[in-house]
């Protein structure tokens, strides 16, 4: 059986995925369509980059043949703007008029708000790093099917220092937290988006690796008292990684249920694939 066919944009410049896969071994992209053929190894996947120019899909390939569209974080920031930023932009609303599901996390959620309308700007309570604390659905939030299955409060993996400053119209937010609005869905043209601004498909190891790649920075914050600090807390995570029961570490870091297995972690992700892709897979022609 062919399975739904997904576009994963990787929202980075070429600079930084470098930088990834030097100290990961794979940038955000296919780190993120990893994830996704773990949830299900039948999709087919195909990566983009829209930062640096034309998104280049297969030949004979347009959005409209896709059953679902993901968009990975990003080191930018939409305010800063610039031809990076204006190319995702630009793209996000193709997907929108094609009505194609889409689906962000971090960045992803960013663009997407700015194409239909609302607003981002950096975040007057500074960076949220490591992990996203008692991030709470409302009610809303607890009726959508992207929760469907979620702990009502729990923690998700995060890297950020932006937020929505003002939602599309007709937006709902699904969920937040002491740093604001923490998900949301809505329409847009033919389309519907829901995103979140943590990072579900993220492992304890991109946690780690973005430590030390923010290093200094995350230290003159007063995140991390010094960069010992920092790399123990690395080093701790990859722990988690070679052993994600691993009590001791799980208390010490507050991580409750949703971080505790990866089904738990990677729910909206999957919700999102059997409430929105799958549907559209199932009505559309078999594509090649």
């Amino acid at each position: 059986m062919i399975g739904p066919r997904i576009l994963v944009i990787d929202g980075n410049v070429a600079e930084i995925r470098a930088t990834l896969v030097a100290t990961l071994g794979y940038d955000s992209g296919t780190g993120y369509a990893r994830v996704l053929r773990r949830i299900d190894p039948s999709l087919r996947i195909d990566i983009v980059t829209a930062a640096d120019g034309e998104p280049k899909m297969p030949a004979g390939v347009g959005l409209e043949d896709y059953d679902g569209v993901t968009m990975t974080g990003s080191a930018l920031n939409i305010y800063n703007g610039g031809a990076p930023v204006t190319r995702q932009i630009e793209l996000a609303k193709a997907i929108f008029a094609v009505g194609v599901p889409f689906f962000g996390s971090c960045w992803g959620l960013q663009v997407a708000v700015t194409a239909a309308g609302g607003a981002v700007r950096a975040n007057p309570r500074g960076r949220e790093f490591g992990f996203a604390r008692r991030i709470l659905l409302n009610d809303t939030g607890r009726e959508h099917p992207l929760f469907a299955g979620k702990p009502l409060a729990f923690e998700a993996p995060t890297v950020h220092r932006d937020e929505i400053a003002s939602l599309p119209v007709g937006a709902e937010i699904l969920a937040g937290n002491d740093f604001g609005v923490q998900a949301a869905s809505f329409t847009y043209g033919r389309g519907t988006f829901w995103g979140v601004q943590y990072h579900p498909e993220y492992d304890y190891l991109d946690i780690a690796a973005a430590a030390e790649r923010y290093g200094e920075t995350l230290v003159t914050e007063g995140m991390f008292r010094d960069a010992p600090a920092l790399a123990a807390f690395a080093a701790e995570l990859r722990a988690l990684q070679a052993n994600p029961s691993d009590t001791r570490l799980l208390w010490k870091h507050g991580l409750g249920p949703a971080m505790r297995t990866e089904t738990l972690r990677l729910l909206e992700i999957r919700n999102w694939l059997e409430a929105q892709v799958l549907p559209r897979a199932t009505r559309s022609p078999i594509k090649q």
